[in-house]
């Protein structure tokens, strides 16, 4: 039960920005499912408000006219789907050898990793993850033994449902987790050999809470504890970080965060505009000195009668530049957006915002400086959150197949965030692999080329077959001779 349940289904902090909560352990504690039921209130409530935000809800609820116009420019969205294409853009990870002799035992590393990262389609979750993570503000991985395809699953799990209890004197780290989740009565009944008996007989969806420490591993169906057992991986096998940190806090900070406001006040700025558009569209008469009318229609061809001292005119809103005042009004709410937002008006494609032309190579670095240093810190964090992952995932690999994977280390490489001219940078891994500064295979993974395991000793044989044919072939370099060997 123990070791399905979890693979099958993917106390607060003391230094957390939301009031301290009950964190009782010990025999007199209440049952785990009730604390989390007073736990991260309001943590719960900002991933909420975040995540009506990203999807367009961004007018202040309140009654009105349903026939009332309410412009919604989603610029929270763009800007959140923007960041993180930048962020993940040509993430690759290898794994380098830690000796010469270490060198097979590398590439078969790198290869169980690339299984795993095919299997569980990282690249498709990693983006989902990335885009919810900016969205809520932190993120989460979890990584299991799947028993049924004997492989490591690796999941997203919804930090809504995630409570940690930290170390009184570090802030990063935590000694147990809990996990709130639904499971469907009816997926429930088709594996019943998977349940106890306590969830079979429940015809609502059942509140599931996994309690997991270094030692142990629990499950509750509500407030009953079901199962308790030794933890089968020994570790916690979550990984759970922030968006962007907050000093001293382990909870993150939502991309939504510092332009909500800016985003609402553009939303009612443009929606204003938009209603004085239309009624210079179709402008409002003015009748002076007119007691008394019947029957006048404003349409073309149409002949009014005055009396004597009455006059007629079309009233107009937008004379005397009354429309440019609110267009630089929005021009300034505009440029607030992308200031607040770290995202320059050029990561958006066309012209130089200031001049009006295109900019590149030093000028395009400047003027995406805010972005690019966004993007940094997040990766700062990232880097160390897919590390962890591909340590879980081969430790557990290790474990359930008896194949030695140690040590457990892989490196992160992310792409340039600008464009870049690849072939200036094959030259530069030309010099560097000549120089002995670099290998064939680490500037493989510089380039983010992942098969030179497989070209390179076709790349030997092609020189072999040259020579014997009578030509020059290329010699490769000692390390290069030192990994085919």
């Amino acid at each position: 039960m123990c070791s399905i349940v979890a693979d099958m289904n993917s106390a607060s902090a003391i230094t957390s920005p939301y009031p301290p909560t009950a964190n009782l352990v010990g025999p007199g504690a209440p049952p785990v499912p009730q604390q989390l039921a007073t736990m991260d209130r309001l943590r719960l409530r900002d991933y909420q408000s975040n995540l009506d935000f990203y999807s367009g809800r961004q007018w202040p609820v309140q009654r009105r006219n349903v026939r009332a116009r309410r412009l919604t420019m989603n610029y929270a969205r763009t800007i959140v789907d923007k960041t993180a294409s930048f962020l993940l853009q040509g993430m690759s990870f290898s794994v380098d050898p830690e000796s010469p002799e270490d060198v097979e035992a590398a590439h078969r590393r790198e290869a169980v990793l690339r299984e795993i990262h095919e299997a569980n389609d990282l690249a498709a979750l990693d983006y989902d993850s990335e885009v919810d993570c900016a969205v809520l503000g932190d993120g989460a991985f979890k990584v299991v033994w799947d028993p049924e395809e004997h492989r490591v699953r690796i999941t997203s799990p919804d930090v809504n449902g995630l409570f940690v209890w930290l170390y009184p004197d570090d802030h990063t780290r935590f000694w147990r987790l809990a996990h709130r989740y639904t499971v469907d009565p009816l997926a429930i009944r088709q594996q019943e050999q998977y349940y106890p008996q306590i969830l079979l007989t429940n015809q609502r969806a059942p509140a599931i809470t996994e309690v997991w420490t270094d030692e142990e591993w629990e499950i509750w169906h509500d407030t009953t504890l079901v199962e308790r057992c030794p933890n089968p991986y020994g570790f916690i096998p979550y990984v759970v970080y922030p968006n962007v940190r907050r000093p001293k806090q382990f909870w993150g900070e939502s991309d939504i965060a510092n332009v909500r406001e800016a985003c609402v006040e553009l939303n009612r700025a443009l929606t204003q505009l938009s209603a004085i558009l239309e009624v210079s569209g179709n402008p409002i008469t003015v009748l002076e000195g007119v007691t008394d009318s019947k029957d006048i229609a404003v349409e073309p061809g149409s002949v009014w009668e005055m009396p004597p001292g009455t006059k007629a005119y079309l009233l107009s809103l937008v004379e005397h530049g009354g429309v440019s005042i609110h267009l630089d009004y929005i021009e300034a709410l505009y440029r607030i957006l992308h200031d607040l937002g770290e995202s320059p008006r050029a990561a958006f494609g066309g012209a130089h915002s200031g001049t009006g032309a295109a900019a590149s190579g030093v000028a395009l670095a400047i003027e995406l400086d805010p972005l690019i240093k966004r993007v940094q810190r997040k990766r700062l964090i990232r880097a160390n959150v897919f590390r962890r992952r591909a340590e879980m995932a081969l430790r557990l690999h290790e474990q359930f197949t008896g194949e030695e994977m140690r040590p457990y280390r892989c490196r992160i490489s992310w792409g340039s965030l600008l464009p870049t001219d690849r072939a200036r940078d094959i030259l530069d891994q030309v010099a560097l692999v000549n120089a002995g500064i670099h290998s064939r295979a680490t500037a493989a993974a510089v380039l983010g080329e992942r098969d030179h395991e497989v070209d390179f000793p076709i790349w030997l044989e092609e020189n072999r077959r040259i020579a014997a044919a009578g030509g020059v072939p290329a010699e490769p370099s000692q390390s290069d001779r030192l990994q085919v060997t």
